[in-house]
């Protein structure tokens, strides 16, 4: 039984797609549409740069979705992929909803430009922070973030459930690093400073997730076939009804990876195919649940052996 997983943001690279788009009209025409609803060229920031503006969050979001969709697009082209799920990790899980058919890919990318320019705007520059913790459990790092907010008072709280000893936190400096601290006493083997431009996943973003809902609001979305397996909940979601407050609730909750991993398995998933620029996820499912079979489709090289995964995991 097949999965299909789609990356989060620091997935981007200048390039991404341009080859396969090259050589495929239906990844074109995703490129395509996509400058069209943004009313910009989206297409050539992914193919040509300049790096410092692909970097931009509100720009960020939509490219790493718009490769990946047409990445997809080019892999459906080929053989029929008929997923049993689809899941993403943060951004990622819009990408999964346009996978499913539950969100256009017009909507889809006006919703993560605007999601990326409230995300930015809702810390001020240098009042938040993101660290990997490694060599960890997840309930150690809680219990440092726990002791961080009684030290300093301030905000840290887990944001990225991603590996079984990899956890990211996220909050207001001082805590973050105060977390840091008490984790490298707990026995975390290091602690990271991520060189983000604001704490996600965090109740920070309060601010984001108050602007965003509306617009989730006013976007129609259809019952996504194959179900989303959410970052919220970590559980497979068909109804329509429920995406406008699971990807709310999005910004502000941790994404647990981990546990969206192991439900995937416990569903009876046997195989994981990551489409989109970047192979991170391929290596956080290795670390999660060594026994899963996966691939990755992240350019027009990868696209044969993708073809031959999707047809011997279905």
């Amino acid at each position: 039984m097949l999965a299909l997983l789609f990356p989060g943001q620091g997935s981007q690279a200048v390039g991404m797609g341009r080859d396969v788009c090259e050589e495929s009209p239906a990844a074109r025409a995703v490129f395509d549409a996509a400058d069209t609803a943004l009313g910009f060229g989206l297409s050539r920031l992914c193919f040509e740069g300049p790096e410092a503006e692909l970097l931009r969050t509100e720009i960020q979001q939509p490219a790493i979705l718009t490769t990946s969709i047409a990445l997809l697009r080019a892999l459906e082209a080929r053989v029929a992929t008929r997923p049993a799920f689809v899941a993403g990790h943060s951004l990622g899980e819009y990408t999964a909803l346009v996978a499913a058919g539950a969100f256009s890919l017009e909507d889809a990318v006006r919703l993560v430009h605007a999601r990326g320019r409230y995300m930015q705007e809702a810390v001020p520059a240098g009042r938040g922070a993101m660290a990997a913790v490694l060599g960890l459990d997840p309930a150690a790092v809680e219990a440092a973030c726990a002791a961080a907010r009684e030290e300093t008072g301030g905000i840290v709280t887990p944001a990225n459930y991603n590996a079984p000893q990899q956890t990211v936190v996220a909050g207001e400096v001082a805590a973050v690093e105060a977390a840091c601290a008490r984790a490298r006493e707990a026995g975390a083997r290091r602690t990271q400073p991520l060189a983000v431009s604001a704490p996600f996943h965090c109740p920070l973003m309060a601010p984001a997730a108050d602007k965003l809902g509306p617009e989730l609001a006013s976007v129609v979305a259809r019952a996504p076939e194959p179900p989303v397996v959410g970052n919220v909940e970590a559980e497979p979601n068909a109804d329509p009804g429920r995406i406008p407050d699971l990807l709310r609730r999005q910004l502000t909750s941790p994404v647990r990876f981990v546990e969206m991993i192991g439900r995937l398995r416990s569903l009876g998933v046997t195989g994981v195919l990551e489409v989109g620029p970047g192979r991170v996820l391929g290596g956080l499912v290795a670390r999660i649940d060594g026994d899963l079979a996966r691939a990755n489709l992240a350019g027009l090289d990868d696209l044969p052996r993708a073809a031959e995964f999707v047809s011997a995991a279905r």
